[in-house]
């Protein structure tokens, strides 16, 4: 197997984590409201902890690397603006996709990434891929939950709607494997804005919508989600 065909195949699989987490959260039923509720708090929660991982432990010190102080901070600066304004339009237009754009700014670079890493450092592609799949499939659960919760797209839309995002996987780890490998500035970069963006997401869309008064499971579900990305980290590390 060629090093490019690995990386679209291992892109690919952790890419299907995606419709996976939606297929769980479509036929995961609990007749108890109050605990249905609960668990997908606490299902929300660890998806973001596993973003905000990706951010402190991938994405950030990756990217940050490769660029100058000063135009890195600028980056995670715009990402951050970008994403409030694409936030903003989508909440003028009633739209709920939020968890979807977060999930998208976590996986598509890192799929770049991914890449990268098969030119030199065949063994650590294959654990960030691994990551991924793991990190994905919550957040393809909670990011379906969020959608079909609105009521406006039937359930197997959605889920042909999240195929189709995992195929993008494939098509950025080829990007990262014939273009970026040997320019880790521009994917720094890439990495620093998709951080940013998704710093603003998980604060102001996805830390609230798990929170629950009283209730203690969601918030130790994004130490949960966080402490994931962390031991991907020290094993890749």
């Amino acid at each position: 197997m060629t090093p490019l065909t690995h990386a679209l195949l291992l892109s690919l699989l952790s890419g299907l984590a995606i419709p996976l987490g939606a297929v769980l959260a479509r036929l995961e039923h609990i007749s108890d409201r109050w605990l249905e509720t609960r668990v997908l708090k606490s299902v929300t929660a660890f998806g973001g902890g596993a973003l905000l991982s990706a951010i402190a432990l991938v994405l950030v010190p990756k990217g940050a690397e490769a660029l100058p102080v000063t135009f890195a901070v600028a980056l995670l600066l715009l990402g951050g603006v970008c994403f409030a304004l694409i936030d903003k339009a989508l909440a003028r237009a009633s739209g709920s996709g939020a968890l979807v754009l977060a999930m998208l700014l976590d996986f598509l670079p890192e799929a770049m990434a991914l890449g990268a890493l098969l030119v030199t450092e065949a063994a650590t592609a294959k654990l960030l891929a691994a990551m991924m799949f793991l990190q994905n499939l919550p957040e393809g659960f909670a990011a379906f939950r969020e959608i079909w919760g609105k009521g406006r797209i039937s359930p197997a839309k959605v889920l042909l709607i999240f195929v189709v995002l995992a195929g993008l996987g494939p098509l950025c780890a080829f990007v990262g494997f014939r273009f970026l490998a040997a320019d880790p500035e521009t994917l720094g970069a890439i990495m620093i804005f998709a951080a940013g963006g998704i710093l603003y997401l998980v604060f102001q869309d996805v830390a609230p919508e798990a929170h629950e008064k009283g209730a203690f499971s969601p918030a130790l579900g994004a130490v949960a989600g966080f402490a994931l990305g962390l031991a991907g980290d020290m094993i890749i590390g």
